[in-house]
């Protein structure tokens, strides 16, 4: 039996979980595909920018209602240990995925949005119909919303340029109970071949997540080694590591994460999330970018919709304008800011010379954040 629908989105995370919403508001009838059940945890920086709160109150979602961690304070070191800190412009708020995805999960069920905990295995586009077929059931709608993540097997079958070779950068992520961890702090701090942030989730448990590059990595035989041998090497990390209570069995971890460039319509799919694009974590706030780029989708497709005169090629083309306006400058800002962080022989120069002015720290700051969200 076939299954019909106004819209399918492939990926229960920030960015699909949004759209959802965003389209049952409006009476649309949606369908997500994830494979895991809710509530679960997800390989993140788990600080989100302030930037995404009036749109979030605007789909009935209260960050805080779930004990979401005020955040104004942001510190970044050298691998050395030398600290620049300074007030975040706008400020953000650290919340696990655990908690945030499954506030959204109950706002889209509310809202009569349908799940579908399976594997989605192909996605095909004939006569303006998308048709979705996994294991055991075929699906078929007008729309299709990709956001399913970094990777997936739907890239390689769409053949995804990044996912036809192989990225050097591994994510490492645990919760660990440090009471002395000041709630309003998100701290980024370099080490050699990586980077990691830590900030206070809603269970008051700190999250340390941190990219790795996998040619530092793969010298050593496990993560217990590689954080005492580099990333402790940061006296920062040192410390945080020394004295916190790992509050997971073992870390979770994410392999073949790429930065490159991607496509924000593929097969006809309009992209969301880090499935159209990437940012470091040291460079901006992912989180943000993807709940946006679910809300930008989510407006073209309402008028898609509701405009008998809207076309297919104007909603991608259009989807294609508005995404790359609103994020390739700050994506091409991350990347740059990036190169210089993880040069050694540039990194300290570089920390020291913001450290020297708070203003340009604050610049480098809204440069890679957005604005409020309204």
């Amino acid at each position: 039996m076939v299954k019909e629908h106004d819209i399918l989105i492939v990926g229960g995370g920030l960015a699909g979980l949004t759209a959802a919403i965003h389209l049952a508001l409006e009476g649309k009838h949606v369908g997500v595909f994830e494979m895991n059940i809710y509530p679960h945890h997800k390989v993140c920086g788990e600080y989100v920018s302030k930037e995404i709160l009036p749109y979030f109150n605007r789909l009935g979602l209260f960050p805080s209602s779930v004990g979401a961690v005020d955040i104004t304070q942001f510190q970044i070191s050298t691998h050395k240990g030398f600290l620049v800190e300074t007030e975040l412009p706008l400020g953000g708020f650290g919340i696990s995925r655990y908690a945030l995805d499954h506030l959204l999960y109950q706002r889209a069920k509310e809202l009569g949005v349908i799940f579908y905990f399976e594997k989605v295995n192909g996605t095909a586009f004939k006569n303006d119909v998308f048709t979705i077929t996994t294991t055991t059931n075929t699906y078929t709608s007008k729309i299709v919303v990709g956001a399913y993540g970094k990777r997936s097997v739907l890239d390689k079958n769409k053949e995804r340029e990044f996912s036809l070779k192989k990225n050097s950068w591994l994510a490492v992520k645990a919760h660990y109970q440090s009471p002395d961890f000041p709630n309003e702090l998100v701290g980024l701090h370099n080490f050699d071949g990586g980077y990691g942030g830590l900030s206070k989730t809603e269970s008051g448990a700190v999250n340390f997540c941190y990219l790795a590059h996998y040619e530092t990595f793969k010298k050593y035989k496990d993560i217990t080694a590689f954080n005492n041998e580099v990333v402790a090497k940061n006296p920062f990390l040192n410390s945080f590591l020394s004295s916190a209570k790992p509050l997971f069995n073992q870390p979770m971890t994410i392999a073949q994460i790429s930065f490159d460039k991607k496509d924000a319509v593929v097969d006809h799919m309009l992209m969301c999330g880090d499935t159209a694009g990437l940012i470091h974590p040291l460079c901006g706030n992912g989180m943000a970018m993807a709940i946006h780029s679910a809300k930008l989708a989510s407006e073209l497709v309402l008028r898609f919709f509701e405009d008998s005169n809207y076309e297919r090629h104007q909603l991608e083309n259009d989807y294609k304008k508005v995404w790359s306006n609103t994020f390739s400058k700050r994506l091409w800002f991350g990347r740059k800011l990036q190169r210089i962080l993880m040069n050694k022989s540039m990194v300290s120069m570089g920390i020291r010379t913001v450290g020297k002015s708070k203003t340009l720290l604050k610049y480098i700051i809204t440069k890679t954040h957005g604005e409020l969200i309204t």
